[in-house]
């Protein structure tokens, strides 16, 4: 059986079914089939086979016709041995060419591509670390005491005292009408009630805040304000609108202090300071740990993929992915409880690149995982599901959990063996040990 090469991976096979064997096994079925069917009128085996083949003889031929091409797809892929990419296109063939008796299908498909990983030797990467110590666990108390912030009526005594003088400051809680006109009119987005933020977050334009600054509950400003010439609202984009502003609430920021509360609110029982730094500590550099990991493997993967970045790859394999984005994408959404209807189209070409860089990983992996033998052992699986549930308050349930599903120890399985092609590369690249600053790895500050 001839295989025609298409293309740099596109091939082509020429598949031929007698049709007496055909219509041998679609008569073999159909009587199996007659012992069982049940039509009106009718005891069961004893329908007629004509009107078994009326009602079922299409069906019939169908399934058998796919069963037998797909046998005779796999024979000639095993016979050439092609490393198939994606199914294979398959339509019939007619006409000059095709003997009597034999019905003819062309399959077009595409294969794997050679992946000629070079000297490992000559890559160079970044490893990167970063040090943790009391000014980062200081730096991260900051932040949870601020992801847990609550707001008071800013100048009446309570329980935390008034927060001074009620007038709007950085940092407090200020909600507002307000309506803004260009040349006298009215503009979309330019008028709204009870409408709240916080003074210095930068979530207003700054022209709006300053404006805001100072104000007591009942007070009401008019100001200009300029929008940018590159604002989001295009209509309104380097125009002047004249805004009046109402301020309706004020608010201040009551942060909760470090003290047993706090200790217990962040899950330590006991309320004791030391153990909730400790824990702090042990989940600070587990991130620090995962992030770093994270930072190694992309600087080894971009490296490789630059070895080779002329590789083919199969289209169905980037089409395929392209797909999954798309999915990933959708189930991003609704994570976010936006809706995305069923019917929502994705441009593909907006994953494209993406989609094939990431095929080119894969290829990469695969070739170094079967060339240096860097399977995943039950071990290796093991630790990193432990790992994984380290982050969890029931850490047993998770690694149950994982091996409770084949799928699922599947998907730890190809992040091991992913880590073991990682590791093994930078055992041989060139490494330059660098240092990276706490706050620039996390991508956060503390307010």
């Amino acid at each position: 059986m001839q295989v025609e090469q298409l293309g740099k991976l596109e091939r082509r096979v020429s598949l031929s079914l007698p049709v007496t064997s055909i219509e041998k096994e679609v008569e073999s079925r159909l009587k199996r089939l007659s012992r069982t069917v049940r039509m009106a009128g009718f005891r069961p085996g004893k329908v007629p086979m004509k009107m078994v083949a009326q009602q079922y003889g299409y069906q019939v031929q169908n399934e058998v016709l796919n069963e037998q091409i797909g046998d005779a797809f796999r024979r000639a892929v095993e016979e050439n041995q092609l490393r198939v990419a994606g199914a294979p296109n398959i339509e019939p063939r007619s006409g000059e060419g095709v003997p009597e008796g034999v019905v003819a299908f062309d399959a077009t498909f595409e294969v794997y591509p050679e992946v000629p990983v070079g000297d490992l030797g000559a890559i160079e990467i970044e490893k990167a670390s970063t040090a943790i110590g009391e000014a980062e666990i200081d730096k991260t108390v900051t932040i949870l005491r601020n992801q847990r912030v609550h707001f008071h009526p800013k100048g009446v005594d309570g329980e935390h005292g008034a927060g001074g003088e009620a007038k709007a400051a950085a940092g407090d809680r200020i909600t507002v009408d307000f309506t803004g006109t260009i040349d006298g009119v009215a503009f979309e987005g330019g008028t709204a009630t009870d409408f709240t933020f916080v003074l210095g977050e930068g979530r207003m334009l700054p022209e709006f805040e300053a404006a805001a600054t100072g104000l007591g509950p009942g007070e009401s400003k008019t100001f200009a304000l300029t929008f940018p010439a590159d604002y989001q609202g295009k209509d309104v984009a380097g125009k002047t609108a004249q805004f009046e502003l109402t301020v309706k609430r004020l608010e201040w920021a009551h942060l909760p202090e470090v003290d047993e509360h706090f200790a217990r609110m962040l899950g330590i029982e006991d309320g004791d300071l030391a153990r909730m730094r400790s824990d702090i500590r042990s989940n600070l550099e587990r991130e620090v740990k995962n992030r770093l990991h994270a930072r190694t493997r992309d600087a080894v993967l971009n490296a490789l993929v630059a070895t080779i970045s002329d590789l083919d790859v199969p289209k169905a394999l980037v089409d395929a992915e392209v797909q999954r984005q798309i999915e990933a994408a959708r189930a991003d959404l609704r994570g976010r409880g936006m809706t995305v209807p069923e019917g929502m189209q994705f441009p593909a070409e907006l994953f494209q690149a993406e989609a094939a860089r990431r095929v080119r990983v894969r290829l990469i992996v695969a070739e170094l995982v079967k060339r240096e033998g860097l399977t995943a052992t039950p071990e290796q699986v093991k630790a990193h599901v432990e790992d994984l549930s380290q982050s969890y308050e029931n850490p047993a349930e998770v690694v149950r959990w994982y091996y409770a599903e084949r799928d699922r120890l599947s998907e730890v399985e190809a992040l091991v063996l992913e880590e073991n092609v990682i590791n093994y590369v930078a055992g041989k690249a060139k490494v330059k040990a660098t240092e990276i600053a706490f706050d620039e790895l996390m991508g956060q500050s503390a307010r």
